[in-house]
């Protein structure tokens, strides 16, 4: 399991998380949303073991998660970040093949890339520079790199950690890396997963776990948190939250086009 237990962290004299436990269960996916600002980025970076939370810890299968180095680390947690970069013109099979651990035989590695290219897409641009690609193609290529890394660890369970994996990505693709981060938590892994959309976490996350101004202001399934009350004051807008098949709640901001401020103009 990972786990933060009371964890408090600041930049300077800006308090960013305040006394936040969450856990993420094997075989469960979460979603963590809230305002910009609200310290999502933040809890997942500390929760993968980016750095050492002033306050608090954080345990990940027992182990305080950063006391693990940085290859057992790599084995046991794989993390997309919010805006991955390149420092060199790798191919997209070269890119993933970073995330690969040495001892790896090859046939085994090249099965890897390939059915992991097929599930984002991306297995006719294989072998293109990565640089070329389109952003939304970029970021496809970092989450096969992220999903070849812990398909290709000897643990039997892995941690899938995404910050707004969806956010340049059309509604298609957006759809298709939801389905990706189910099967992952189907198959075992734990994912945590940073979603500015609501009805995406509604849609696909086992729980939603809501943050505001550096706390956890609740946690459970969507259909209990994701409620117009709560939204409406935490967003400072008014939010409208219907039911949708299922009994999964969808989320309407209300807009009257008569009293936006753009109608004044």
């Amino acid at each position: 399991m990972l786990e933060a237990q009371g964890v408090g962290h600041s930049f300077g004299r800006t308090r960013v998380l305040q006394d936040v436990s969450l856990k993420v269960r094997p075989g469960e996916m979460v979603a963590l949303c809230g305002p910009n600002g609200a310290g999502k980025s933040t809890l997942l970076a500390a929760m993968a073991g980016d750095f050492a939370p002033d306050e608090g810890n954080i345990h990940l299968d027992g182990r305080i998660v950063t006391s693990l180095s940085p290859a057992d680390l790599a084995r046991r947690r794989a993390v997309l970040e919010q805006a991955p970069t390149l420092s060199a013109a790798f191919t997209v099979r070269e890119l993933l093949a970073l995330g690969i651990p040495r001892d790896v035989p090859p046939e085994r590695v090249n099965v890897l890339i390939r059915e992991t290219l097929r599930d984002v897409a991306l297995l006719g641009r294989a072998d293109d520079n990565c640089l070329i690609l389109s952003g939304g193609q970029r970021h496809r290529a970092h989450l096969a790199r992220v999903l070849v890394q812990l398909a290709a660890s000897d643990k039997a369970c892995g941690y899938l950690m995404l910050d707004e994996p969806t956010a340049s990505l059309d509604i298609a693709h957006q759809i298709t890396t939801m389905r990706i981060a189910r099967r992952a938590a189907r198959l075992g892994e734990g994912v945590l997963v940073v979603l500015h959309d609501l009805n995406l976490a509604a849609a696909f996350a086992d729980r939603v776990a809501l943050m505001h101004e550096g706390r956890l202001v609740a946690d459970g399934p969507g259909a209990d948190i994701l409620t117009a009350e709560r939204l409406s004051a935490i967003y400072e807008t008014e939010i409208a939250v219907e039911e949708a098949e299922g009994g999964r709640p969808r989320i309407v901001p209300v807009y009257d086009p008569d009293t936006h401020p753009a109608a004044e103009a």
